[in-house]
């Protein structure tokens, strides 16, 4: 991703909050072993690896001081903060998510990214958790979030799946996932339980996944739209977009705008790049392609302006054609 966003002409910076990364496989703009590192922690305390990284997560916490300051050197960049696998941290451990709310006050636009292997699609027991765990996350971090399905360009070597793939990433009816698993002798036994699991999923009604497979651009743009929908982005002005860029990432990449005249004239079109910038300054959005990262409340609002503001400028387009 770090690769691909540079391709288009971002800048981009990666954080690295994983201590327990030792062989970083992406240019690292900021990097938490300098201020502390799994190993150590489990020498000199003797914690073991899940121990280890709670008291990583916490230590990085209190010395968020650290941290603000290697931010505010890389002013002007689109972050991607890589944080720690263990799932813990996401669903019940206070610190990591404490950690993103200090980031809300430094007034960056948060968006989590939660990665979930694709073959689990194979197996439905798994898929279930992975859909458990998923909405615990997004229950816990209370961050504007997009699950993916990673390594869909491996799928078919972990066997045929039940469903088609829609079924899984748009989360539809479970209850074929319940019957399906009641085929099986053990599963069986639990198909109770299994179908309240499946209906606290669908009561929530949050889970959904968009397929990535890294050998594809435009599923990497898919992702990217996304994330940058999820986050504010897509509304700030730090790239030019024309209003039907803005209208595709918040409806759809097949979104196009047509006036009926044709096209708006350049005086319009200018008057809505003054309007929109008239929304204040963007700050750099960040993306998290581990686990969990950066956002903006105010898109939804953002939208609804948008919105109206195209409906007021067909009409007066209209009107003017009418005069003419």
């Amino acid at each position: 991703m770090q690769d691909f966003l540079s391709a288009i002409g971002r800048k981009v910076a990666v954080v690295n909050l994983d201590p327990a990364n030792e062989q970083i496989p992406y240019r690292c703009a900021v990097d938490i072993s300098e201020l502390i590192t799994l190993a150590d922690v489990m020498e000199n305390l003797k914690l073991g690896p899940n121990g280890g990284l709670i008291y990583c997560m916490e230590y990085l916490e209190a010395n968020c001081d650290w941290l603000q300051e290697k931010l505010a050197q890389l002013k002007g960049h689109y972050f991607l903060f890589d944080c720690p696998g263990q799932v813990e941290l996401c669903t019940h451990h206070s610190s990591l998510r404490n950690i993103f709310a200090q980031l809300a006050k430094w007034n960056f636009r948060l968006a989590a990214v939660h990665l979930v292997d694709s073959h689990y699609c194979t197996d439905p027991g798994k898929f279930i958790s992975v859909l458990c765990t998923s909405l615990s996350t997004m229950l816990h971090v209370e961050l504007p979030h997009v699950n993916i399905l990673s390594k869909m360009d491996l799928i078919e070597q972990y066997g045929k799946l039940a469903f088609n793939l829609d079924y899984y990433t748009e989360v539809l009816d479970l209850s074929y996932l319940v019957d399906h698993l009641a085929s099986d002798p053990f599963f069986k036994n639990y198909r109770r339980l299994n179908k309240k699991l499946v209906e606290v999923i669908e009561d929530y009604s949050l889970v959904s996944f968009v397929p990535l497979n890294v050998q594809d651009k435009e599923s990497m743009q898919r992702v990217m739209q996304a994330v940058d929908k999820a986050n504010g982005y897509s509304f700030g002005d730090v790239e030019r977009r024309s209003l039907a860029a803005l209208m595709s990432a918040a409806v759809g990449a097949d979104f196009h705008f047509a006036s009926p005249l044709g096209g708006l004239p350049s005086r319009t079109v200018s008057q809505q790049r003054r309007r929109l910038s008239s929304q204040g300054p963007s700050v750099p959005a960040a993306l998290s392609p581990s686990c969990l990262l950066l956002l903006d409340s105010q898109s939804i609002s953002t939208l609804a302006v948008q919105e109206k503001y195209v409906q007021a400028e067909e009409t007066t387009v209209e009107e003017e054609a009418g005069g003419v």
